[in-house]
């Protein structure tokens, strides 16, 4: 599974609940010597995999708390180790007391995402479904953990293997000829190689397809609305977010710093920017305002900027846009129900009516279009960044490979190098160091 060590042996305990209150806490401990332990706070050891109604000891025999003990031998555990999980009432006291004295007994305080680490490095996961397990619980739609849910399941672990299988036939039949120099394009002609070959890309772009999507549905996409003072950008703000998350006044210059708020499109999170209106002034305040107006645009998946119907793009607007980057934008027409234009979208422009929500629809489209959202998302994986580096290092290897051909060595190699990039998305080939970042951001308990 990996060329990484063993976990370490010791017990590792946690609060497995969220923070405060609540009618039931966990504290979970994992490793190989759970006897001692258990004997010690319940007095005796429970039946593996039974609920089992214990009293809380502390080293006195005095009750700290009472409730359901559950014992999970190894390996049929979550991480593979003997697991004892104490299930008492959830008050970040008494909590504390049965962590403190499962730390007496010998385990030390698990780090942030230990027990799922444990679970990779003893094989019940692989990292992809490790991942998604932080994922699941980051997730702020219900697309989202569905998508967090099929990766963790293994649909995405077995898209990835399926790949790696057929490279690795590929790679035995291209390796084979290379002991028959004088007959190896005709070998690998007559054995389709290239047609494998093709239908491996087919495939990577299809698993590439699906991945974007997850990962859109977990990064989300970051929205900042522009334009000069009193266009409606607020008013807009308000009618995305459907409560009045900025205010709106007639007076221009009421926006004096960035507001932000998340929603959702379909599922997919947008983070919405409402900037302070760009203009020349010379009020101190409000131009530290558009100093992180045009540093929020910087950071953007998209810039909307905003126009009064009535007038257009003007040149005040024209040096907006040219100052614009290359990312995604679009231009909104605001205020049609003054101007009695009908709402409608055209190219990257949307006419529309902050104040009634004409044409609001049409720019949830345009947005989930700028997005490179497809509807029919019900496939998507929830891929993080490096998932989708190692799936473009192996799109660029097959290129190569088919580039090189003609040269049986090369095209040897790039087959290696595209199996080796998607092998590090499951955890076959990781270096140690990338496990803990990836596991650092995980909850203390999980």
């Amino acid at each position: 599974m990996t060329n990484l060590p063993p976990p370490r042996p010791e017990l590792i305990a946690a609060i497995a609940t969220a923070p405060g209150r609540g009618g039931v806490g966990v504290v979970r401990v994992s490793g190989a010597e759970m006897a001692p332990l258990a004997a010690a706070i319940l007095g005796r050891v429970p039946e593996p995999r039974h609920a089992t109604f214990a009293r809380f000891l502390d080293d006195d025999g005095e009750v700290i708390d009472e409730g359901i003990a559950l014992y999970f031998a190894a390996p049929h555990s979550f991480t593979g180790e003997n697991v004892l999980e104490l299930q008492g009432h959830g008050g970040p006291v008494v909590l504390n007391l049965i962590l403190q004295r499962c730390l007496e007994l010998g385990a030390r305080l698990a780090e942030p995402g230990e027990f799922s680490r444990r679970a990779f490095l003893n094989g019940k996961l692989d990292l992809a479904q490790a991942e998604a397990v932080a994922d699941l619980i980051d997730a702020v739609s219900t697309e989202a953990a569905r998508s967090a849910v099929r990766s963790l399941s293994g649909a995405f672990s077995a898209r990835i293997a399926e790949l790696v299988e057929a490279l690795t036939r590929l790679r035995m039949l291209v390796e084979a000829t290379l002991d028959f120099p004088e007959e190896e394009i005709d070998f690998l002609r007559d054995a389709d190689a290239f047609g494998r070959l093709d239908a491996i890309d087919a495939r990577l772009q299809a698993v590439r397809s699906q991945a974007r999507q997850g990962a859109l549905l977990r990064e989300g996409l970051t929205v900042v609305l522009i334009g000069q003072p009193n266009v409606g950008k607020s008013s807009l703000m308000n009618r995305l977010a459907g409560y009045e998350a900025a205010i709106v006044t007639e007076i221009a210059g009421t926006t004096r710093d960035t507001v932000r708020e998340a929603i959702q499109i379909q599922g997919v999170p947008l983070h919405l920017i409402d900037t302070a209106g760009l203009r020349d002034t010379d009020d101190p305040v409000e131009q530290l305002g558009i100093a992180r107006t045009w540093a929020a645009v910087e950071k953007a998946d998209v810039a909307l900027l905003l126009v009064d119907a009535a007038h257009g793009v003007g040149e005040r607007e024209a040096a907006i846009l040219q100052r614009l980057p290359k990312a995604a934008r679009l231009t909104l027409h605001n205020k049609i129900d003054v101007s009695f234009d009908a709402p409608r979208a055209a190219g990257d422009e949307v006419w529309l009516s902050a104040k009634t929500g004409a044409g609001i629809e049409l720019l949830r489209e345009k947005l989930l279009e700028a997005a490179g959202w497809q509807a029919a998302g019900e496939g998507a994986f929830m891929a993080r960044a490096r998932h989708l580096d190692a799936l473009e290092r192996a799109a660029r290897h097959l290129a190569a490979a088919r580039a090189t051909a003609a040269q049986l060595e090369l095209f040897a190699e790039e087959l290696r190098l595209a199996q080796a990039a998607l092998s590090e998305i499951v955890g076959e080939f990781t270096a140690d160091d990338l496990l803990g970042e990836i596991f650092s951001k995980f909850c203390i308990g999980k």
